[in-house]
Order: C-alpha cells, then sequence, then structure tokens
C-alpha cells in the first residue's frame, strides 16, 4: 500500500521458496518400535520378598547307593533366580547340607557354539543364552532338569497357587500322589536241613548274614538251672557186641538238651566215655520247617528214642526222675508217671522192710547206734570213698549187690566200726540170701 502510495507498481504475491532444512526440522522423528523391555528396578521393587515354592523330588536310585531326595524348589520373582533346597528328615543319615543348588539364574537354551567354546571355565552370559527358566516353565506334574538332575514336580504352596491363577489362569493344583507302593514281599524259601549242626544254628545263616545265636529262655534256665534227668538205656542194634552196652541217657532241663555217655568197663572191647555232646535230639518224621523235640513226657520205662538213627531202649532211671515227674505232675502225662512209679514200686516195698523178719524201725535204731560209734571213734572220717566204690560197682543201678562182692568191698575199705555193729548191719540189710542192699548199708555213713 505504502510503494503504490509514491506511484510504484508492486508486483502480484508470489510463492516463497522452501528451506529443506527448515522442513526437516518440521518433520516428526519416526522412532522405532520395539516391545517393552523389562525394567529390572521396577520388577525389584514390586516382587521383592515374593518367592514361589514348589516342593519336588530328585529321583536318584539309578546310580549306585542312590535314593529319592525330597527337595523344595525357590523361584524369586525379584531377579528370576532359582535355589534348590534339600529336605531331611531325622535320622535319616544324611550330612545337614540344606543348600542342594544355590540361588543363580538358570539357562533354559543355549547358542550354537562351537564344541571348542570354553564353557566351563567362563560364566553364561546373555550372548550364550537364548532363553532362561521363566514361572511358565514350572507345574505340578512337570519334570524339570536343572544341572544335570531331573525333579518331579508334585506340589506347590498357596502363594504360587495364587500367582498362577491370576497370571496364567490355572486353577488345577491337585498334588500328585508320590507315596512308596510297599514292595511286593518275595516269599523266603529255606533251604533244606542238611544235616550239619543244630538246627537253630543252621537256620540263622538263612536270615542274616552275619548269624547270630538263636535266643535261648533266659527264665527258663535260672528256673531250671542244675536240674537233669538221668535215664539208663540200652543200644537196640543187630550187632551183638552192642547187646550188654549200657548208657547213661542226661536230659537237661534248663535248655531241652540230651546227652549220651558210656560208662567204661574193663576187658569189654568198648572205650565208653561220651557218647553224644549236649544237643537237641529231634523226634522221627519231624521236618526243619516243624522240628518236634523229646521232652520228658517222651521217657517212660520200655520206651525207644531214635537219636540221629540210633535207637535206645530206656531200661532205669533216677529217683528224681520220679520225684520232679511227681512234683509237676500237672505238666506230664499220666501214662509217663505211671511208668516211673510201676518201675520203682519194688524198690520202696525193699526200702520199707529189709526182709521179713526186721522191720524198718529196727534198721533205723541200728543205723543210729553206728552213726553213734563212728562220732565217737571216727570224728573225721570221710565217708565219701565208700559211696563211690558202692555205686561204681553197681552196674544196673538197682541199689542190690551180690554178698560176695560187697563183703570184698567192706574188707577193701577197711569198714570203721566193730565187727558185731557190722555183721548186725549186714544181717539187717540182706536182701533174699546171696544179696544186700547196699543203699541202705550206705545210710550209716552219711557223706
Amino acid at each position: 500500500v505504502f510503494l503504490e502510495s509514491q506511484g510504484i507498481v508492486v508486483n502480484p504475491p508470489e510463492e516463497m521458496l522452501l528451506d529443506p532444512y527448515t522442513e526437516l526440522r518440521r518433520m516428526p522423528v519416526q522412532k522405532p518400535i520395539l516391545p517393552p523391555s523389562p525394567d529390572p528396578l521396577r520388577q525389584f521393587l514390586i516382587y521383592d520378598t515374593k518367592v514361589l515354592r514348589f516342593y519336588a523330588i530328585w529321583d536318584d536310585t539309578n546310580h549306585p547307593f542312590g535314593d529319592q531326595h525330597f527337595c523344595i524348589i525357590h523361584y524369586f520373582l525379584a531377579d528370576d533366580t532359582v535355589e534348590v533346597r534339600e529336605v531331611y528328615r531325622r535320622n535319616d543319615g544324611r550330612d545337614p547340607f540344606p543348600v542342594l543348588m544355590k540361588r543363580q539364574r538358570l539357562p533354559k537354551t543355549f547358542v550354537d557354539k562351537k564344541t571348542s567354546f570354553p564353557s566351563c571355565v567362563l560364566e553364561i552370559t546373555n550372548e550364550e543364552v537364548l532363553e532362561w527358566y521363566s514361572p511358565k516353565d514350572f507345574a505340578i506334574g512337570k519334570t524339570i532338569t536343572l544341572n544335570g538332575r531331573t525333579f518331579l514336580i508334585y506340589d506347590c504352596d498357596k502363594f504360587t497357587q495364587s500367582y498362577y491363577r491370576e497370571k496364567f489362569g490355572i486353577t488345577d493344583f491337585q498334588p500328585l500322589d508320590i507315596t512308596k507302593k510297599p514292595l511286593e514281599k518275595v516269599p523266603q524259601v529255606i533251604p533244606p536241613y542238611n544235616g550239619f549242626g543244630v538246627l537253630e544254628d543252621s537256620l540263622q545263616n538263612c536270615l542274616t548274614l552275619f548269624p547270630k545265636p538263636p535266643r535261648k529262655d533266659i527264665v527258663k534256665m535260672l528256673e531250671n538251672n542244675l536240674k537233669v534227668l538221668r535215664y539208663q538205656v540200652a543200644l537196640e542194634s543187630p550187632v551183638p557186641e552192642d547187646s550188654n552196652r549200657r548208657f547213661i541217657l542226661s536230659y537237661f532241663l534248663s535248655d531241652d538238651t540230651i546227652s549220651i555217655y558210656e560208662p567204661p568197663v574193663r576187658n569189654s572191647g568198648m572205650l565208653g566215655g561220651k557218647y553224644l555232646k549236649r544237643t537237641r535230639v529231634a523226634k522221627p518224621g519231624s521236618t526243619a520247617d516243624n522240628p518236634i523235640y523229646y521232652e520228658p513226657s517222651d521217657f517212660t520205662i520200655g520206651s525207644t528214642i531214635e537219636v540221629f538213627g540210633h535207637r535206645f531202649v530206656i531200661t532205669d532211671a533216677d529217683e528224681y526222675v520220679l520225684k520232679y515227674l511227681e512234683r509237676n505232675a500237672e505238666s506230664f502225662p499220666a501214662g509217663t508217671l505211671q511208668s516211673l512209679r510201676d518201675h520203682f514200686l519194688p524198690r520202696h516195698v525193699v526200702k520199707e522192710t529189709v526182709n521179713n523178719d526186721i522191720p524198718k524201725q529196727d534198721l533205723d535204731n541200728l543205723i543210729e547206734e553206728v552213726q553213734k560209734e563212728l562220732k565217737l571213734h571216727h570224728k573225721y572220717l570221710n565217708t565219701r570213698k565208700f559211696h563211690e566204690e558202692f555205686h561204681h560197682s553197681d552196674k544196673d543201678g538197682s541199689g542190690i549187690l551180690d554178698k560176695g562182692k560187697f563183703l570184698d568191698l567192706c574188707e577193701r575199705l577197711e569198714v570203721p566200726t566193730s565187727t558185731i555193729l557190722l555183721k548186725k548191719l549186714i544181717d539187717y540189710c540182706s536182701y533174699g540170701e546171696e544179696d544186700i542192699n547196699y543203699r541202705d548199708f550206705l545210710r550209716a555213713f552219711p557223706t
């Protein structure tokens, strides 16, 4: 307007030329769109002290001396690290080192690298790992391998369940049943008894690697200590030389063992001595599974006892056997007790009456008179030798000796009493015309 008022002609307006730099400044800068990476600080602030807890089992039974190890897997949400702790039970025999795997990030997938890459001496970084373990890799019933160990997850805690329910929408948290099924019991087959040693001792070799002696009944041993039942037995054999052999069978009540002894006889051709050491003897027909041993009720006068293939016939017994059975009559059959009573009845009759004319009271008075004389003239006399010699001469244990043998013993032993009393005592102890009851005679010489 000013120029036209001065008379200057102005051209019409033209478009201004564009400045490339200015135009470039005006254009908005396009930034590349990348997925947002997790902020470590933000993750730490949100998930600090929040840990996922899984209960797992590590089965190491494939290796020698391996076992099943119960473990707890901790996943720390603050820094995505994993820790494995072993659960110890009381008296399990393991050292108390609960940390099986220290807290660390565990790689799941590695990049392809050369076989010569020294991974054993270098720490694993993000360049060697494509993927790390994350919470999505853990679940109940899932098998996971951590540093070469395979763990089976069978349960998790309440916080872990709520986390997976909100984060992944999982609602099934049924724990797995990991209780050991009882092994099928294999029946133990006991090999047949080979005949060596005692049956109970041989059985221990089949039960344990280091055999132990069988347990004994201590109460029974204490109650029956030194209680022995003695029987005289004869060997039942077709050999003529064995017809006159006599044995002493001893039954020990403390442990139910039997021993057999053969008294030596001069000029018999048999050495005598121990025939069977103390051992339990099973009855014929008993098996190794169910052995049946001889008991005192099986020993009756005239019965046959088979001992390891040899047969013995009971011909006599001690008077202690009858007394013991009578004191414990409720524990033994009536037939066994009656057999011994019938056997000892003739001897009891002899003791009650020395002969038909001399009553027992007169014999007791004579014995008392002999003992008074011994106290007066032989105060320190040892009469044990008398008893040993007379009992040794009685081969069959009947208590009766031949009069000639009896008089020879009295002369050899020099019986210390007057001739009148000795002759009277012999008359009182006479049993018939040719025999003498030496047991009544020995009553005058107590030990």
